[in-house]
């Protein structure tokens, strides 16, 4: 017998079953997947977890699959890292990265979501995978789609960064840009999931798909010791991974395998596209879509989603848990990222230089306990927004082939004088 028992809407309540829909056809509110606990409970211990192998599929009880996963079987179980001199730049006792900038293969949080809608939609039958996407989920989709031998329909805004680009026409998929945001993208994928037999991963598989976010947060409480932090600041895009990550929480505690979560979490968003913290701001739970502001005036592209599906519940989460909502500027972002590489040597991409500004604000406001264990969620490399600081890092000393222009144009220019940098 499964352990999954099928689909429910998070709002009325009414069941459906495991198939690739992904709306209540009542209520119009967002489906999301049942498990039967109590069998579950039977099953899983921390001693038959951590005998694993180190992959998201750790926890398969937890996942949304009747039989064996058949991808992303190397994704997951990403670094927590003790950040101590970041921490005493900031301020305070204790500090952790989760890093899921170096997840394998496309080093981002998507490598998680992404395996298990695969393997959900090969369950049921589909032979053609899809997606909207800002960046991370199209490579993504590509990678673990070319691995499962699926034909894929990869659809992003047409201005998107040049590296994310790459990134996925190199695994070769049928790549569309888009005349429009992000919002515009996902709506045409809206369309066409409802007239062909498609599985677009976070339209008709949305409720398999957000069940893999919850993975990130397993991991967090297995890394820590099998407890969870003080505190916990999450990015904010379409809004999957923080209500996950609450959702994860709350399913170990439930089975025994932590104490009481009592981890206060916090939402990240770039002030160019902030719906959720404006919500947050004004006391409510109504998050009203705005439109993003355009490229050339935001670093941060992969939070650009005006009307995010799950904001919501993002709202709900953070509230619920006594947390808050903040934003960040592009110099603020640019500067959480260098910030991080010089402190740390990690290198995120801009939703991570967004977490860390928003991090760095909310020690500052005191409404983060800097006595506290916080975890700052990085969820994606880098190498994937070369533009946000190619122009804000300076450039290499050229020299010439000898020690004498060595120490002129260098060692002269250095804090420490040369002769006594030769001693």
């Amino acid at each position: 017998m499964s352990l999954v028992q099928g689909l429910k809407c998070k709002e009325c309540g009414r069941e459906y079953p495991k198939e690739a829909v992904y709306v209540c056809e009542w209520c119009f509110g967002p489906l999301e997947v049942v498990y039967d606990y109590q069998r579950i409970a039977g099953r899983i211990s921390r001693d038959v977890i951590m005998k694993r192998p180190q992959s998201l599929w750790r926890y398969r009880e937890l996942l949304p699959l009747d039989g064996d996963p058949t991808d992303g079987l190397q994704s997951g179980f990403t670094p927590l890292v003790r950040a101590d001199n970041l921490a005493r730049v900031l301020g305070v006792r204790e500090l952790w990265i989760k890093n899921d900038g170096v997840n394998f293969p496309t080093l981002s949080y998507k490598d998680r979501v992404v395996p298990v809608a695969l393997s959900k939609a090969k369950e049921l039958g589909f032979d053609t995978v899809g997606c909207a996407s800002t960046g991370n989920l199209a490579n993504s989709v590509s990678a673990h789609g070319a691995k499962a031998g699926l034909r894929r329909f990869i659809f992003i805004p047409y201005d998107l960064e040049v590296g994310k680009v790459v990134g996925s026409l190199i695994y070769q998929p049928n790549l569309v840009a888009v005349e429009g945001n992000y919002d515009d993208v996902n709506r045409l994928c809206s369309e066409i999931a409802s007239k062909y037999r498609w599985a677009f991963v976070n339209v008709n598989m949305r409720p398999y798909y957000t069940e893999g976010a919850k993975t990130y947060g397993f991991e967090v409480a297995e890394q820590l010791g099998w407890r969870t932090p003080t505190s916990l600041v999450c990015p904010v895009a379409g809004g999957t991974i923080l209500p996950k990550i609450r959702r994860a929480f709350q399913e170990f505690e439930q089975l025994e395998l932590i104490p009481e979560s009592r981890t206060r979490i916090f939402a990240a968003q770039a002030a160019t596209c902030a719906p959720v913290v404006q919500a947050i701001h004004k006391g409510t739970d109504a998050v009203l879509p705005v439109k993003p502001r355009p490229l050339s005036e935001s670093v941060d592209t992969s939070l650009r989603i005006g009307n995010p599906a799950d904001g919501l519940y993002v709202v709900q989460a953070v509230q619920e848990t006594g947390g808050w909502a903040e934003v960040a500027t592009n110099e603020e972002i640019v500067s959480a990222i260098r910030l991080l590489a010089a402190t740390e040597g990690i290198w995120t991409e801009t939703a991570g230089g967004t977490t860390l500004a928003v991090t760095k604000k909310l020690i500052e406001s005191g409404k983060l306990d800097p006595d506290g264990s916080t975890v700052v969620c990085i969820t994606g490399n880098g190498l994937k927004t070369l533009e946000a600081v190619r122009d804000r890092i300076g450039s290499a000393t050229t020299i010439a082939p000898t020690l004498r222009s060595f120490e002129e144009r260098v060692l002269a220019h250095h804090l420490v004088p040369a002769a006594t940098a030769a001693r």
